[in-house]
């Protein structure tokens, strides 16, 4: 997108001169400004109650614990009891 140059910024006051007319103009940027001002602050408050919402982690996220080979043959025995029951055979639970 390309900048706006002066030359592009005098057309466009000129078309809202023509538009509006020389005594609604002046309204127009003032409503304007208190718009963009209160825009600004409200921003400027979300922006301060997150930063204060949101601390900063003290201690460094724990890192999951490692699989180990006794932990995968484990569940890979338990997976193969459980599809080797007959459907209509309940175990007891230990």
């Amino acid at each position: 997108m390309p900048n706006i140059g002066p030359a592009e910024l005098l057309v466009i006051l000129l078309v809202a001169l023509v538009v509006f007319g020389p005594r609604k103009l002046p309204e127009l940027g003032k409503s304007l400004g208190h718009g963009l001002r209160e825009f600004r602050r409200s921003t400027q408050g979300l922006k301060d109650g997150l930063s204060l919402d949101a601390p900063t982690p003290a201690v460094p996220a724990a890192q999951p614990a490692p699989v180990t080979a006794a932990a995968v043959s484990a569940q890979a025995v338990s997976a193969q009891a459980v599809t080797a029951t007959p459907a209509g055979h309940v175990t007891p639970q230990a």
